[in-house]
């Protein structure tokens, strides 16, 4: 077996509109069942994970807060990646307005719209945190997390490479951690830019790329991918067959 995982980002490729359907349940379960290990790599923080999602159990480790938490739901253990942020900066965010705000463990969350705002709080605080972005969401952490330093931290608790990985995303946040994993795919709905970069682009969106690709998978371990050269998207086909274009 080539690939020992799988990792998927949460909103906008498992989840439609914050929820698992029952069918991308049952494929992760038929991705466990076979051996492989699946890991959740999301910007959200855990409390609010926990109440779009009953079913962590389906995941050996989950990354969350944006590469900034590693959580274990086998045993509710929870790992800070990095410090908390600091009170100076979230008080000047409620001072210059910033709503909503949401302070994680390691992340600070918000909205699009207050991007220029919250770059000028840094600022103005001397600190050198970042600005991630995600589909009209933002993200405020420390330098150098993001979820492909997450992923980097889970798989060395799990004792595999980052050549044994397939990732799924569909957001601007998912362009360093899908570009950590052996092989990258986006799926239908996800951005252009995301698109342009993977390997695979899956004709279904949300959920239902994501069975598509488990189902790659499990038939055989990605094994009919083939790259007709430097362009992307990938191909699939069987030996003496025209090849199929997953996505377009």
């Amino acid at each position: 077996m080539r690939y020992l995982a799988l990792a998927c980002d949460y909103d906008g490729t498992l989840a439609t509109r914050g929820r698992l359907t029952d069918a991308t349940i049952a494929a992760l379960e038929r991705c466990r069942a076979s051996g492989r290990r699946i890991l959740l790599v999301t910007g959200r923080e855990m409390e609010p994970l926990r109440e779009v999602c009953p079913r962590l159990d389906l995941f050996d480790l989950i990354v969350a807060e944006n590469g900034g938490l590693i959580a274990e739901p086998a045993t509710g253990r929870e790992r800070p990646l990095a410090g908390p942020p600091t009170e100076a900066l979230v008080q000047a965010l409620r001072d210059r307005g910033v709503t909503p705000l949401s302070v994680g463990r390691v992340v600070v969350a918000s909205r699009d719209p207050y991007g220029p705002v919250i770059l000028e709080a840094i600022r103005d605080c001397g600190l050198e945190w970042q600005v991630i972005f995600n589909k009209g969401s933002l993200m405020v952490l420390p330098p150098g997390v993001n979820k492909a330093t997450g992923l980097a931290a889970a798989l060395a608790e799990l004792g595999i490479s980052a050549h044994a990985v397939v990732g799924v995303g569909d957001a601007e946040n998912d362009h360093a951690f899908l570009a950590a994993c052996e092989c990258a795919v986006a799926v239908a709905n996800a951005l252009p830019s995301l698109k342009a970069e993977a390997d695979l682009v899956t004709v279904g969106d949300h959920g239902a790329g994501v069975e598509e690709l488990i189902d790659l998978l499990l038939t055989n371990d990605l094994a009919s991918v083939v790259a007709p050269g430097p362009l992307r998207p990938r191909v699939v086909g069987g030996a003496g067959a025209p090849p199929t274009a997953i996505g377009g």
